[in-house]
């Protein structure tokens, strides 16, 4: 009975500690010293409402607008509860038809594109929600969005270039646009645009 009763206290106070006072030191710590990454690195509009999160990549279809690279999480795609990758390998016919499908469907909405499509915006991340694409995704599109929004492409890809983030502590990764922020620069600047 004495070995019982030790075994109930040492399981109370492993609850206590490990199960309540840990967890809410660390969600209190995240909180004072991280709280917008700790709530989800959400992002604003100009008008203070959430539009979205610096993690987590979203679909654009308006031709207004700057398009992500494909997505694979969930039967949709862009399922942010159905995070995964197509796990098709390189030598996947699927994937192979896929691509050459969405590669005839960007040339046909960016006529004014020269170049060959960029394969980020061909292929999926590995977590299918991938917020980024690179400067050349974005600055292929700019041809379409300038257009659609009645607007000198330089202006439009100057906004690009301003909207370049860097490696990583300088060496880290690769130059990289963020599709959300660099969709509400263009609102914040040229005026949302319609339908």
């Amino acid at each position: 009975m004495r070995v019982l009763a030790v075994a109930a206290r040492f399981t109370l106070l492993t609850l206590l500690l490990c199960g309540i006072a840990y967890p809410l030191a660390v969600t209190g710590l995240a909180q004072l010293l991280f709280a917008s990454r700790a709530n989800g690195s959400l992002v604003t509009d100009v008008h203070g409402r959430v539009v979205g999160s610096e993690l987590i990549g979203q679909r654009f279809t308006r031709p207004s607008y700057f398009w992500p690279r494909p997505s694979a999480a969930g039967d949709q795609g862009w399922d942010a509860t159905s995070s995964a990758g197509s796990n098709l390998s390189v030598t996947s016919k699927k994937l192979h038809e896929r691509v050459g499908a969405e590669r005839v469907r960007l040339q046909q909405q960016n006529p004014g594109a020269e170049a060959a499509v960029p394969d980020d915006l061909l292929t999926a991340s590995a977590s299918g929600l991938d917020p980024h694409i690179s400067p050349a995704a974005a600055r292929w599109q700019a041809p379409r969005v300038a257009q659609a929004r009645g607007v000198s492409l330089a202006r439009v890809q100057a906004l690009v270039d301003a909207s370049v983030e860097g490696r990583e502590l300088g060496f880290l990764g690769e130059p990289r646009v963020d599709v959300l922020a660099l969709n509400l620069a263009l609102d914040q600047q040229f005026g949302v645009a319609g339908p």
